[in-house]
């Protein structure tokens, strides 16, 4: 849950993403999905790797990193 102060902010917010929450370092009101690019509002963020530290807009973007990676690997 984010606290009035983490949501606060204008601009891109820097986040730390933990197994089941996140951490707000920088107060902003979205963050940018990993994969689109796509600004993401704090308050509707599901979706992040923690091994990646980046965020995802929705599942399919989430998809498309985990193919991305099985085909690196």
């Amino acid at each position: 849950m984010l606290g009035r102060f983490e949501r606060n902010g204008s601009g891109e917010a820097v986040v730390e993403y933990g197994d089941s929450n996140l951490r707000v370092v920088k107060p902003g009101r979205f963050v940018r999905c990993g994969v689109t690019g796509v600004e993401i509002p704090l308050d509707v963020l599901r979706y992040w790797s923690v091994a990646r530290q980046e965020a995802y807009a929705d599942p399919d973007a989430v998809m498309v990193r985990l193919r991305q990676d099985s085909r690196a690997g």
